[in-house]
């Protein structure tokens, strides 16, 4: 079933990052992706999305519904019809829906775990915790809006960032069937990035040591967006057996 055009507003978007060693990645991905590499990194991360008035793109109404997310995303590349693309593959969704973790898989591309939820956060400092139902995943992102960028990053500045991301609009999700992957791709209608100075962080995939042997993973930036106009557009499936 094809999902119709999605509207809605991104209350809040925490996109925190790490960079991860070229060959483990590669490793852990499965086929058609390879990782896309930035200064010989691989790139990967943890969004953590509270969307809010979402609806049909058709709706004549202003509201919809409200959910927090944790998407686990890595950025990728992979090969059509002898051309490169670009992207991000998405191996796991959490989502406090109780609609969108039904629909997930089926209506909704991707599947889409129950998780709950714990947030503080004002408009300097935020705090976000994700634990999955069945305690399979858990992520935990603080930390507090700031004007420098960490000289650490293997990104030259926030702009650099925020242009790399941005074109990582169109992912990738595990289905039910191994091999067969939804797509779906972001579009903002007011693309802005702030960065988000990050005092502690926990993901229980990317510091999974039997997927990546310590050293080969190194937290390297986060970045913040808010209230940003959007809409979800449902794209082909990519299948390899």
């Amino acid at each position: 079933m094809k999902l119709p055009t999605i509207r809605g507003v991104i209350d809040r978007r925490i996109l925190a990052n790490f960079r991860i060693d070229a060959d483990c990645m590669a490793a852990a991905l499965p086929e058609p992706f390879v990782p896309q590499l930035h200064q010989g990194w691989a790139v990967g991360g943890i969004c953590l999305i509270r969307l809010k008035h979402v609806r049909p793109n058709f709706s004549p109404f202003p509201w919809g519904l409200r959910s927090e997310n944790a998407a686990h995303r890595i950025a990728v590349q992979w090969q059509v019809d002898g051309q490169t693309k670009q992207g991000v593959y998405v191996p796991r969704r959490d989502t406090n829906s109780r609609l969108n973790s039904w629909a997930g898989g089926t209506i909704f591309p991707g599947v889409h775990h129950f998780a709950n939820f714990t947030v503080v956060e004002t408009d300097q400092q935020y705090a976000v915790t994700m634990q999955a139902n069945d305690e399979s995943a858990k992520v935990h992102v603080a930390g507090s809006v700031s004007n420098q960028f960490p000289e650490s990053s293997i990104f030259e500045s926030l702009d650099d960032a925020s242009r790399f991301f941005e074109q990582g609009s169109l992912g990738y999700s595990d289905t039910r069937t191994d091999g067969k992957y939804d797509g779906l791709e972001l579009n903002c209608d007011n693309w802005n990035v702030e960065s988000l100075a990050v005092d502690a962080i926990q993901s229980s995939y990317f510091q999974n040591s039997d997927r990546f042997p310590a050293g080969s993973v190194e937290f390297d930036c986060a970045l913040l967006m808010r209230n940003i106009d959007h809409r979800w557009h449902s794209r082909p499936d990519l299948c390899c057996q």
